[in-house]
């Protein structure tokens, strides 16, 4: 079956089946513009990930239209919703990562079996203007060379999660290491 989902001007997201042209489900919970969603991946596939205007990020099983998870720790809205390629492994078992960003001007990272783990948190700079967008890159090891493009006036900000190294990447080409 080929889906597609919609965020609507009603703070709901629609699933539509593309074939038979007929809605599934509408997920209610969000309480103001729904800003950004993603579909899952590998164990997530059945699941949509969304931020919204109301500071949340919420965690939706595709198949039943129920909410999984809240999480609610942001304190400006969420422009930026992803599936990390990570996965923790602990005492309990392997546990699945999302990130979220916000206006806030951090990048939070969650367990996605529990509201309550922020796993890590990235706040960027007092000049900046929050986070509007994430992206996960798989860089080589021994890679020496990265080509960004941003536009002008926007911070790229690349963090090497395995290291905690910070880079920010300024407009015109400035670069200074965050500590």
């Amino acid at each position: 079956m080929d889906i597609q989902f919609v965020l609507d001007h009603d703070n709901t997201i629609r699933i539509w089946d593309i074939e038979t042209t007929k809605q599934l489900n509408v997920f209610k919970g969000h309480e103001d513009w729904i800003t950004s969603a993603k579909y899952g991946s590998n164990e997530l596939l059945n699941t949509i990930l969304s931020g919204a205007e109301d500071r949340s990020v919420r965690l939706w099983d595709i198949r039943s239209g129920e909410q999984i998870q809240l999480f609610s720790e942001h304190t400006n809205s969420v422009y930026a919703v992803e599936y990390s390629p990570f996965v923790i492994s602990n005492s309990i078992g392997n546990s699945n990562v999302i990130c979220s960003g916000s206006i806030d001007n951090t990048i939070r990272f969650w367990d996605i079996r529990s509201n309550k783990n922020e796993l890590y948190m990235i706040k960027g700079g007092d000049e900046d203007e929050g986070i509007m967008c994430l992206k996960f890159l798989r860089l080589k090891k021994n890679e020496k060379k990265r080509k960004i493009n941003a536009d002008i006036g926007y911070d790229i900000l690349l963090a090497d999660l395995t290291l905690i190294e910070y880079e920010l990447f300024q407009s015109f080409f400035s670069i200074k290491k965050l500590k």
